[in-house]
């Protein structure tokens, strides 16, 4: 059977298995041998390895006939890729792996160092999508564990890996800065991808991130493992490529191993691994290794490659190398392999006959529960904690609420004596600066907001008061900026990353929504992403403009699930609203968005000279997520609203006010999740809703809230002004798409004409 591969029609993994039997059965038995068998090379070890690379093997056999069975669903097998057990070998238990979704091997390895795991089991209730398996709680098959430090990645784009380079930037930070932190100081990030994943512009963007923070003396352990089979679903990639495009990176250490000899695969990873820890300073190793049975499922390679190269990956089959080595030192006859082999192959066929008959989730709750974890109480007693005090902002002490008294202005709310009144830029910036006094868990980056102060200056002061360690710049790459923050929530801070423009995000949404997002569900909520993602956004800028810095479309955020969406329009709320949200994402883990309208940042002013939108910046208040703010409570119309149309919207209701009009203006704050009691509470005290949107009108805001109106059965009326759908072009042109007060006005009357 040696060098030939499966017969067309048969059988793939059946073939696959009778081949291992007839190749090592036609082995001569060897006396075992006394010389050294070298570094990491023990007989228990090479046991050990065989153990892994057999069960991981016999697991991808099993899927398969789950599958044809009905039983199973759709999952990736790892025959070919065995030889990435070494690296389990070659790590520790408490060093954090994010795996590529053929590492079977090095899970099986992992977990089975770990008492009490079984991961014949563990994996194949996640084959089966069984509710009680231990990491995703049946919502997904990955790998992970967290008794085995296993974080469950997708990993399909290699979109972990800006997540693993934050990580491993964020174990020492932790260290020096004394934040509590489950992973030993000394530990080393193990991040494996494919070789067509590292093609990918996430890939790339990671690697350069390691290197460059790396190259300015900043411990970086990272060890990127591309298992490089040698082609991507059905396109082949060049032999020598991975080693071209990564084997001369300065500042790179590069090392290259054959996952299909264990011999070099456990010398070469121990040494990988070794070289990273002791220089805490990213490594890549190649790991070179075949892939077996195709891509996926079904899949059949044969429509696409050459019968000759299919023969030529079966002769570098690892499992086969690792039990053909036990033989060849004498360390096992070659029935002694094969009853090892079909042994552990008994007991994977046994486990699967138990493990599908598991109840499956068959709720919606059940299948959400991980998404939105919500303490509201918890989350109030942390934002009301003793607050540090902070630095003055930088306004004029002199300030105060003033102007005339009318129904819908903003509330006089008694600043205390002395207090100044504070724009949304000063706001934002006092209450970063108490936060980070106060909590020495926070840290603030982005893109130039430490030494200059971030564009608008909104971050101007704080890295000279708390340091670069708390507040720094980064690399002008949205999707290392949000890998920074999903790695740092891992090592137990509560980060706030700047996106500099709104437009910007969609750079890198996939590191909110197919990362951060996907974590807590994958991990049943095991792991977190407790972060509080800063974005810039909205439109009307005078005089600076144009679409990449006046971007009004977040409907890109707003379908993600369990995402928290904040956006104050005046500088108390500014304050209490940040503050809620860093509550949150320490508390339950949450994952928050607050959107800052930069039209709004240095506001003073409801009506001219009034400073009626200055407001204090105050350590204590807290708005809970979800809740609206009422402005008013005239009982002809209410105006629902936020950010920009917020202000737009009162002066409309006073000028509605002068015609005998009274109007409410609703200010959601809350984008995600929607206020939607407070929405029907105002909306039926006045039964005519407006709602204007400074979004577009398609994929907009008001969709939802007229859909929330109509899901309560509210019978009133309702309209809505929204801007066009477009993007926000430079100069005047952009009065000609966006929502404005005369627009508001002119469908406020239409609403109240009977």
């Amino acid at each position: 059977m040696s060098g030939t591969a499966p017969e067309s029609g048969a059988n793939p993994g059946q073939a696959l298995d009778e081949r291992f039997r007839a190749e090592i059965g036609a082995l001569t038995a060897r006396q075992a041998r006394d010389e050294n068998l070298g570094p990491g090379m023990s007989r228990a070890t090479l046991f050990e390895v065989f153990d892994a690379q057999a069960t991981s093997r016999q697991l991808d056999l099993a899927a398969r006939r789950l599958g044809v069975a009905k039983r199973g669903y759709y999952s990736i097998g790892s025959s070919g890729h065995e030889g990435n057990a070494a690296l389990s070998v070659a790590t520790r238990v408490t060093d954090p792996a994010l795996l590529h979704y053929r590492s079977g091997a090095f899970f099986v390895h992992r977990a089975r160092r770990v008492p009490g795991l079984d991961p014949i089991r563990d994996v194949l209730l996640g084959v089966v999508a069984a509710a009680v398996d231990p990491i995703s709680g049946g919502r997904h098959k990955v790998f992970g564990s967290k008794p085995a430090r296993v974080i469950p990645q997708t990993s399909t784009i290699a979109s972990h890996l800006p997540r693993a380079v934050g990580l491993a930037f964020s174990i020492e930070r932790a260290a020096r800065l004394g934040v509590a932190s489950e992973w030993p100081r000394d530990s080393v990030v193990l991040c494996t991808f494919g070789d067509a994943s590292a093609n990918h512009s996430t890939a790339a963007g990671a690697i350069n991130t390691a290197v460059h923070t790396a190259h300015q003396g900043v411990s970086v352990p990272i060890l990127f493992v591309c298992e490089d089979n040698g082609i991507g679903i059905s396109v082949p990639t060049p032999p020598d490529w991975i080693e071209h495009a990564y084997g001369t990176r300065h500042g790179l250490a590069y090392f290259t191993a054959d996952g299909c000899d264990p011999t070099d695969a456990l010398t070469v990873s121990e040494r990988a691994v070794r070289w990273v820890r002791e220089h805490r300073a990213p490594a890549f190793l190649r790991l070179r290794t075949v892939r077996l049975l195709g891509h996926a499922g079904s899949d059949m390679e044969a429509a696409y490659r050459r019968p000759a190269d299919i023969a030529a990956d079966l002769e570098r089959d690892p499992v086969v190398a690792t039990a053909r080595l036990l033989v060849e030192e004498g360390l096992a006859s070659p029935g002694e392999v094969v009853e090892l082999y079909d042994e552990i192959g008994h007991r994977v066929s046994a486990m699967a006959e138990l493990v599908w008959r598991e109840p499956k989730l068959t709720s919606a709750a059940s299948v959400t529960a991980p998404l939105a974890p919500a303490r509201p109480e918890v989350v109030r007693a942390d934002v009301l904690r003793d607050m540090a005090p902070a630095a003055a902002p930088p306004s004029r002490s002199d300030v105060r609420l003033t102007g005339p008294d009318r129904r819908t202005r903003p509330p006089r709310t008694g600043a205390p004596e002395g207090e100044p009144g504070m724009t949304v830029a000063q706001a934002i910036n006092h209450t970063l600066a108490t936060l980070l006094a106060r909590d020495p868990d926070v840290l603030v980056f982005g893109e130039d907001v430490g030494r200059k102060g971030g564009v608008y200056g909104v971050t101007k002061g704080l890295q000279k008061r708390f340091g670069a360690r708390r507040v720094f710049d980064t690399l002008l790459d949205e999707q290392s900026v949000l890998g920074t923050a999903l790695g740092a929530g891992l090592a137990g801070f509560v980060p706030i990353p700047e996106i500099q423009y709104l437009a910007y995000l969609h750079n890198a949404a996939d590191q909110i929504r197919g990362e951060a997002a996907t974590l807590p569900f994958f991990s049943h909520g095991r792991y977190r992403n407790p972060m509080v993602v800063r974005i810039a956004g909205l439109a009307y800028q005078k005089g600076f403009g144009g679409h990449f810095h006046n971007d009004n479309s977040v409907a890109a955020l707003r379908d993600i699930p369990g995402l928290v969406i904040a956006v104050p329009a005046r500088a108390d709320d500014a304050a209490a609203l940040l503050r809620t949200c860093v509550s949150a994402a320490r508390v339950d883990g949450r994952i928050c968005v607050f959107l800052e309208p930069i039209a709004l940042y240095h506001t003073k002013d409801l009506h001219p000279g009034d400073n009626a939108w200055l407001a204090p910046g105050t350590a204590g208040e807290h708005v809970e997520i979800g809740r609206a703010r009422v402005y008013g409570d005239g009982g002809d119309l209410t105006i629902v609203s936020f950010a920009n149309g917020v202000p737009m919207s009162l002066r409309v209701a006073d000028r509605l006010a002068a015609r005998g009009v009274r109007a409410r203006v609703l200010d959601l704050r809350w984008l995600s999740p929607l206020p939607v009691a407070d929405l029907l509470t105002h909306a039926r005290a006045t039964g005519r809703v407006l709602i204007a949107d400074e979004t577009r009108h398609s994929g907009g805001v008001s969709e939802s809230v007229c859909a929330a109106l109509i899901d309560a059965g509210f019978t009133g009326r309702v309209a809505r002004v929204t801007s066009v759908d477009s993007f926000v072009p430079l100069g005047p042109a952009a009065a000609a798409v966006l929502l404005d007060e005369t627009g508001i006005e002119k469908a406020a009357a239409g609403l109240l004409t009977d």
